[in-house]
């Protein structure tokens, strides 16, 4: 037995405690309602548990008329026939119990089927907040180990709870009908048994405990000053001394602690091996006092019989009586994943939602709008413009006014709190979500390029695409020279998230990959801003003539972009609070003038 596997199957740990989930009918209700599909396979797993718990129990059963009939009788035909007949029970129970671990283990793989596809179709319904608020990992952890957990639930803790119980009624039955004074003491001695081994079972687990505290508090020590940069600061503060008696002395409770623990196991080892001898022992006492004095029918087969059985309620008693501990570990899983499906799915498409059939022409108004990620901290404050078909809008302004919040107001990453966005005349939260996004194409300043091929990424936009519809993307995009001149051409792999190329190459890539939507709204989000001024340039180059030919907003803070614009918005603190041609902003003197003298003036 591991020194974490007493501890971890019988005891809670104090993160455990404190975090008990409150298990109700609903809980219950809900968990089971995944079993639910499969109740005929369930049934059978039943029925399989129910077999074998009592083939496994009848060799015991067998075993007093092995030495009855065969051994005491002389008869050895008939021990040759009951030690076959116990060979083969054997063996049945065994290939049924093949049968029970594939079945568990076939509902078990199909409920975790359903429970990833469900909370990856739930999790791809969330808006943009819940990724950008939530940690990538913790998603990663819900979406696989916490629902992974789930088939040691089910294979684990529901059927150690069903084979356990089956076992021990079926343990109980035998010894009652062979003698029911020896099945009352059986039934009142065997849990007895159990306190002591509780207890000593809780002394190594808090032995464990501050053992692991203990080692950690090592580990800390050798990680802060046998390092690179601890030595080098021990040695120049003169501190070699101090920190090896810092070592010492934690090294020394290390080693009592392990003293203790190794000491609390052998005589934990000792309590179980004189008790579990004393349950028989007991039996034969009063197993032959009653056969000796009072009960001629009892034979020395029967109490042999009886102390098998015995012998084998010991596991499941155990089981059952720390059954509690599996029990809240798995509904404190359940509760886990159930915390994930009950997040409210803020940008959800209207049952009623408007799905036109002409083709888009990516008007956009914003009417009086207003935003916020959180409650009393404004982000967009009644933001109010139009942008008409074929136009160019750029929004500029300071870091962190806004510009970006108002574009992904736009395909519904985000809801308004007031006022509304209009697409072609129609509010965006009544449109169809999956048209709304089709018809718009966004660029943005991090680019994301997944792990294949340059074609791999461009059919990702549309799947049917021609090569020559690919070629006339790259060719836009400014990308096609640098694809043609690669060795494997469009299939030349890109790597984990595009490493293998440069920004401007991811970037002009990725604009290629929007142009393949042929959207009717196109937007750049500060596409060029992380990039050195060559990749910036080629960027330039392909973004300027898409301007001239779609409806298309540039966050922008590139002179030559804005000045290629339709209309200028200048974006402060959440408002617009400048907008008009490039010319008159510089002469009113306000925030765009400053903004030009700042940066834009340096680039012209």
């Amino acid at each position: 037995m591991s020194r974490m596997g007493m501890g971890r199957s019988g005891y809670l740990t104090e993160e455990e405690q404190k975090n008990k989930p409150k298990v109700t009918g609903a809980l219950l209700k809900r968990v089971f309602s995944y079993l639910t599909p499969y109740w005929k396979q369930l049934l059978l797993t039943l029925g399989c548990i129910l077999i074998t718990s009592i083939l496994r129990i009848y060799p015991s059963v067998l075993t007093g008329r092995i030495i009855d009939e065969g051994l005491i009788g002389r008869d050895l035909r008939a021990l040759v026939t009951l030690i076959v007949l116990s060979l083969l029970v054997t063996i049945g129970a065994e290939l049924i119990g093949i049968l029970e671990s594939y079945l568990n283990s076939w509902i078990a793989q199909h409920i975790t089927f359903d429970m990833r596809n469900a909370m990856y179709k739930h999790l791809s319904r969330m808006s943009q907040r819940f990724f950008t608020t939530s940690s990538q990992g913790e998603i990663i952890t819900r979406m696989t180990s916490d629902i992974g957990g789930v088939q040691s639930v089910i294979t684990g803790t529901f059927t150690s709870i069903l084979s356990n119980s089956i076992t021990l009624i079926v343990a109980i039955v035998a010894m009652f009908r062979k003698n029911p004074y020896l099945a009352l003491l059986g039934m009142v001695i065997v849990p007895l048994f159990t306190i002591p081994t509780r207890k000593a079972g809780k002394t190594r687990w808090n032995l464990t405990r501050q053992s692991q505290a203990m080692n950690d508090e090592i580990n800390g020590i050798l990680n802060e000053t046998l390092s690179v940069s601890g030595q080098l600061l021990v040695k120049l503060f003169g501190r070699e001394e101090a920190e090896y008696q810092k070592y010492e002395k934690v090294n020394r409770q290390m080693v009592d602690l392990n003293v203790k623990e190794s000491m609390a196991g052998r005589w934990f080892r000792l309590i179980l091996s004189v008790l579990t001898s004393i349950g028989p022992m007991l039996l034969y006492l009063v197993g032959g006092i009653l056969m000796m004095k009072y009960d001629q029918d009892l034979t020395v087969g029967d109490i042999t019989v009886l102390v098998a059985l015995l012998s084998r309620m010991y596991g499941p008693v155990n089981s059952l009586l720390n059954i509690q501990v599996e029990w809240i570990r798995s509904m404190a899983l359940f509760t886990r994943i159930f915390e994930y499906y009950d997040m409210p799915v803020e940008v959800e498409n209207d049952p009623h939602a408007v799905k036109p059939t002409r083709r888009a022409l990516g008007e956009v108004e914003f009417r009086h709008v207003s935003f916020s990620y959180e409650e009393n901290r404004p982000i967009l404050k009644n933001i109010h413009f139009s942008l008409k078909s074929g136009d160019c809008v750029a929004i500029v302004g300071p870091s962190g006014s806004g510009k970006s919040t108002i574009v992904n107001l736009i395909p519904r990453l985000y809801d308004v709190k007031s006022g509304a966005v209009v697409f072609d005349g129609v509010d965006v939260r009544k449109l169809d979500l999956h048209y709304l996004r089709e018809n718009i194409g966004i660029v943005t300043q991090e680019t994301y390029l997944f792990n294949g091929s340059i074609r791999d990424n461009l059919l990702y936009a549309k799947p049917e695409a021609t090569e020559e519809e690919l070629w006339d993307a790259l060719r836009k995009a400014n990308i096609a020279d640098f694809v043609e001149a690669q060795e494997s051409g469009l299939d030349t792999m890109v790597g984990n998230r595009g490493l293998k190329l440069s920004g401007g190459e991811k970037q002009r890539i990725s604009i290629a990959r929007v142009l393949l939507k042929n959207p009717a709204l196109l937007i750049f989000d500060e596409a060029t801003s992380a990039l050195d001024s060559i990749s910036e340039s080629k960027i330039q180059e392909a973004i300027v003539p898409l301007t001239k030919s779609r409806t298309s907003i540039l966050i922008a803070h590139r002179l030559s972009t804005i000045l290629s614009a339709d209309e200028i918005l200048v974006v402060q603190d959440g408002k617009i609070v400048e907008r008009g041609r490039h010319q008159d902003l510089v002469k009113a003197g306000g925030v765009y003038t400053e903004l030009y003298e700042t940066q834009f003036k340096i680039q012209e």
